[in-house]
């Protein structure tokens, strides 16, 4: 009866400590964390979307090329655009842009297809600057809680006559931490997924060039 009555409090304590949910720690790091976890929503947005694209623009099929070679040899120019339009990736609209210019002088077709592939490139990129703009400034705003965390704590204690309890340094202790840490986490992430993301852009260009060396070659190829 002794042992049950000594681990109560024990037992109590546990059971409060273990009763701070997720969201009261983060509503302990204050201000500083509605910026962080705004930082936090776009770049999972950003790195969302820019998977799906990306994962779109890499699925050019095996077979068009094979069909746009059979078609410009065969001088099907108008059915090699159709393909063309009927195929939403990159490859294909370098591809449609150089078709349009068959009759010119191959360099004019060159620089034609590279301007479209300029485009491209633009449009895959599009919001990765931002990423990693994140990536840096999520653990800037994280260091600024630390500091306005702990400037509350010394508040504190310069206002405290006598003893200072943990108690009242905890809200500024809790402000600096939480935010470091979130900062941190959501910095570190946005960076791993930026240079994921640039892997990916990179595998893409790749394709892109090597489809466009085949068709330049394909039209360097004497007629039969």
């Amino acid at each position: 009866m002794l042992i049950s009555v000594m681990q109560d409090p024990l037992v109590e304590g546990l059971e409060s400590e273990e009763s701070i949910s997720l969201l009261e720690l983060l509503t302990n790091g204050g201000y500083m964390m509605i910026p962080i976890l705004l930082l936090w929503m776009v770049a999972i947005y950003i790195f969302v979307e820019r998977t799906r694209t990306l994962s779109a623009a890499a699925k050019t099929p095996e077979s068009f090329k094979d069909q746009i070679r059979s078609l410009v040899i065969a001088g099907d120019i108008n059915g090699a655009l159709m393909l063309c339009g009927k195929t939403d990736t990159p490859v294909a609209r370098m591809i449609e842009k150089g078709i349009t210019r068959i009759g010119n002088p191959l360099k004019n077709i060159e620089v034609s297809i590279e301007n479209v592939g300029k485009l491209e490139i633009y449009r895959l990129e599009k919001n990765l600057n931002l990423l990693a703009t994140i990536s840096g400034a999520a653990p800037m705003i994280g260091f600024l809680g630390t500091v306005t965390g702990m400037i509350q704590a010394f508040i504190a204690i310069a206002q405290e006559e006598g003893a200072v309890s943990p108690k009242l340094l905890s809200s500024g202790i809790y402000e600096a931490m939480i935010t470091t840490a979130a900062g941190l986490f959501v910095g570190i992430l946005a960076y791993l997924g930026y240079n994921y993301l640039v892997s990916k852009v990179g595998k893409v260009i790749h394709t892109m060039e090597s489809n466009v060396i085949d068709f330049i070659d394909l039209l360097q190829e004497p007629k039969k």
